[in-house]
């Protein structure tokens, strides 16, 4: 069953000028057994509509299924042998852009044994961070898994700095947690959560008409946000090369 996610999203950076946002977002949950061409009501897969969603946007660009069994074959994550969940805004007239997607894998048991976080950049680029315990055990809500960043997302961010991850996941809700901490300690911190209710056209059309500008939106506040912090003065940050591997931890 593919899942509706009413979110809402929170950023905060704390220094060296505070700025903070919070907004209403569409998601998607989308099991990957249900990830295939398809067409139903005003929703489809790799068909033109007024939502949907195209496999190429993902992973390697080419079979989903077949890019997530590589994955975790060459991370060493047997464990995550059951359902993967993805989790991404759906295009809208064609189009979307999603800062980040979350591949959630699961083991047979339903626990989540790793998440990949696909980070996409306004330049076009795409980089994936692993995230998994060392020893493989299942993620737990109240765990933190850490990654040190490698890919350029913000003119305004400087590449030093490690990430952590918090996940808590429900049948009807999803809670996902990231921050951001430097050798001077927390500078963002980021968040999107919100209950999962069962996707229909009715549903996504009613999304649409309450927030019409929902195709553009969250181009339109990444460009606005940096505005902001250009007239807020924070140093900005030239871009550097994209890293030579597609995935990190």
């Amino acid at each position: 069953m593919i899942g509706l996610v009413s979110a809402k999203v929170f950023h905060a950076r704390l220094r060296p000028r505070r700025n903070r946002f919070r907004y209403a977002a569409t998601y998607l949950t989308i099991p990957l057994k249900d990830f295939a061409p398809r067409r139903a009501g005003l929703f489809s897969i790799d068909y033109s509509n007024l939502f949907g969603l195209r496999r190429s946007d993902y992973g390697d660009g080419g079979d989903p299924a077949r890019w997530i069994a590589g994955v975790l074959k060459d991370w060493s994550v047997p464990q995550a042998d059951g359902e993967v969940l993805l989790v991404t805004m759906p295009r809208v007239f064609g189009y979307a852009f999603n800062p980040v997607n979350f591949w959630l894998c699961h083991d047979t048991g339903g626990g989540l044994r790793a998440v990949l976080a696909e980070v996409n950049n306004t330049f076009g680029e795409r980089h994936c961070y692993l995230c998994a315990h060392s020893d493989r055990r299942p993620i737990a809500p109240h765990d933190v898994v850490t990654a040190r960043k490698a890919f350029h997302v913000s003119p305004f961010l400087q590449m030093d700095g490690d990430y952590s991850f918090r996940f808590a996941l429900e049948d009807n809700r999803i809670a996902i947690q990231i921050d951001l901490a430097d050798g001077q300690g927390l500078l963002l911190r980021t968040s999107i959560a919100g209950p999962v209710k069962p996707m229909t056209s009715t549903a996504l059309l009613w999304k649409l008409l309450s927030n019409p500008v929902m195709p553009v939106k969250v181009i339109a506040l990444i460009h606005y946000q940096a505005l902001k912090l250009f007239l807020k003065r924070i140093r900005h940050v030239p871009k550097p090369a994209p890293p030579a591997a597609p995935i990190s931890r």
